[in-house]
C-alpha cells in the first residue's frame, strides 16, 4: 500500500496525505468505487488508485470534490476515466481559474513541475452539482451542499450505515483552526454546521477536510470557536 487507509465502515475508508495533511474518502460498491477528493499531484493520485484497486478491486468510477481548493482538486487529472462530480464554482476554477489553482499551490509549497503536469491534464467535470445521490451498485452515497462556510460551494458526502459516515472537507477541521479566508463566510459557517451535525446524527463519523476522525462533540466545539471569532 502507498497509504494508510482508515477503516470507517464496511467498504469506507480515509487516508491522510503527507503534504498538507489533506483526506481522501474511498466507498467501495459492488461496481465502481468513489473517492472523495484527490489530493494535490498525480504522483499522489497514482499511488491512490492502486491502493483503490488492492482494497476494493473496484476502478475510481466517481469523484467527489468538496471545494475548489488545489490540494482537493489537482490529483483528479489522474482518474480519466471517472465521473466527476463537483459544486459548479469548481468547475469553474479547473477551467478559468487554472492560473490561480497554480498559484496557490506553489505559494503552499508544491513542487511547480507536479503542479503543471496536473493543471495540464485537469479534466472539465461532467457533473456540476448541489446534491443528489450516486449510486456504486448496492450503495448510494449522497452529496448535499449544507451551506456556506470555509468557501460559498462546500458540499459534503454521507455514506449511510451502522454509523453513518460524513465526509465534511473543509467544513470540518482537526488538525488545525479552520481556515478562514477570503473564499469564507465566517457568520453562516456555524449554521452550516448544525447540517453537517444533522446529516451525520449523533453517532455519525464525521470526516474532516484534514486531521483525525472526528465526533458531533467535536464539531460543536468548532462551531462555538467560530461564532466566538465572528464576534471578534
Amino acid at each position: 500500500m502507498n497509504y494508510d487507509w482508515e477503516p470507517l465502515g464496511e467498504g469506507v475508508w480515509r487516508t491522510r496525505l503527507p503534504f498538507l495533511d489533506v483526506t481522501v474518502g474511498l466507498v467501495s460498491g459492488r461496481t465502481h468505487a468513489l473517492l472523495v477528493d484527490s489530493g494535490t499531484t498525480l504522483a499522489e493520485a497514482r499511488g491512490i488508485e492502486a491502493d483503490v484497486a488492492a482494497l476494493t478491486a473496484r476502478r475510481v468510477g466517481h469523484i467527489v470534490l468538496t471545494h475548489s481548493h488545489f490540494d482537493h482538486v489537482l490529483g483528479c487529472s489522474w482518474f480519466n476515466e471517472a465521473e466527476i462530480h463537483c459544486a459548479p464554482e469548481v468547475a469553474a476554477a479547473m477551467t478559468s481559474g487554472r492560473a490561480h489553482l497554480r498559484e496557490d499551490a506553489i505559494r503552499y509549497g508544491a513542487d511547480a513541475d507536479d503542479v503543471d503536469q496536473a493543471i495540464a491534464a485537469m479534466p472539465v467535470p461532467a457533473h456540476q452539482v448541489s446534491g443528489g445521490d450516486i449510486d456504486l451498485g448496492g450503495r448510494t452515497v449522497s452529496i448535499r451542499r449544507p451551506g456556506r462556510g470555509h468557501t460559498d460551494h462546500d458540499l459534503i458526502v454521507t455514506v449511510p450505515g451502522r454509523h453513518t459516515v460524513v465526509f465534511c472537507g473543509d467544513l470540518v477541521e482537526q488538525s488545525g483552526d479552520p481556515v478562514i479566508d477570503a473564499d469564507s463566510d465566517l457568520e453562516a459557517w456555524p449554521v452550516t454546521l448544525e447540517a453537517v451535525l444533522a446529516a451525520g446524527g449523533e453517532d455519525g463519523v464525521f470526516v474532516p477536510g484534514h486531521g483525525a476522525v472526528v465526533d458531533a462533540h467535536f464539531i460543536r466545539l468548532q462551531q462555538r470557536w467560530l461564532s466566538a471569532w465572528s464576534a471578534s
